[in-house]
């Protein structure tokens, strides 16, 4: 499905106002979240851009989604249904139920993915968790089994974490129920680079050095040092703050926007 027919698909609306509602904007619309970072169904739905769906709706997002990114369940003491997202967020939630990890041995691969137009920010200062709580990592490397989130599968540059070192550097991680990585990073919200295995470009399987910033041509090369074809942009490096601001910008125009009404 392209992206223009996702956009006009009524679930893919569903999924991504939830996504925003329950990750950065729940305080905008007036909740306060549940402990677990959970809000009822049937208040969500109340929401003008919520009422032209339905419960039975909501639950067929939450299991199709192929990142399990919502987790539904039934309150006890009310005996209402309650959704959150599973990670993700840039509002502040207690008990997430997040996993911690004490262990490199418990995941053997931990990556994250990113693009060559932040790489050159990252060389420089590190991995930082932006306008989120926290720094993403997958569980193993895109198309393994059991992993389903943690990345975007149009990232062209493939950082390898070093767990064991940066676990004994003091950094804490938690995995989340749908086995994403999590770390807040150091008191500043960054993950040092001290703290990175190796670094490869995903589409020539060339590793990048950390000590010298990837030129235009070598972030295109084909494999074998081929020259890039003419056309391709001038990757332009971005300061840490150029790219925080873009993000910032970016979740303030998406909390704008409003699901219309289906007839």
């Amino acid at each position: 499905m392209s992206r223009r027919a996702s956009g006009n698909n009524p679930s893919v609306k569903l999924s991504k106002a939830l996504s925003w509602l329950l990750r950065h904007g729940a305080e905008k619309e007036g909740f306060k979240f549940l402990p677990g970072g959970f809000l009822y169904v049937d208040s969500i739905l109340q929401k003008p851009q919520f009422k032209s769906y339905t419960m039975d709706e909501v639950k067929a997002v939450v299991a199709s989604n192929e990142k399990q990114r919502f987790h539904l369940e039934t309150d006890e003491e009310t005996g209402r249904l309650k959704i959150r997202a599973n990670q993700g967020h840039t509002l502040e939630v207690t008990d997430l139920a997040l996993q911690p990890l004490t262990s490199a041995d418990q995941i053997p691969v931990v990556v994250h993915g990113t693009y060559f137009r932040c790489w050159e920010s990252i060389r420089r200062q590190g991995l930082r968790r932006m306008a989120r709580n926290h720094v993403h990592f997958a569980a193993g490397e895109p198309g393994q089994a059991g992993v389903i989130s943690g990345m975007r599968g149009s990232c062209d540059v493939i950082i390898y974490l070093d767990l064991e070192k940066a676990i004994a550097g003091g950094l804490k991680f938690f995995r989340s129920a749908n086995n994403v990585i999590l770390c807040e990073g150091n008191e500043d919200g960054i993950i040092s680079t001290q703290y990175f295995k190796r670094v490869i470009n995903r589409k020539t399987g060339a590793e990048l050095d950390l000590a010298h910033p990837v030129s235009d041509t070598r972030a295109n090369e084909e494999p074998g040092g081929a020259v890039p074809k003419k056309g391709i942009p001038l990757l332009v490096p971005e300061s840490a703050d150029d790219i925080a601001h873009e993000v910032d910008q970016q979740r303030k125009q998406r909390s704008k926007r409003t699901l219309v009404p289906r007839h």
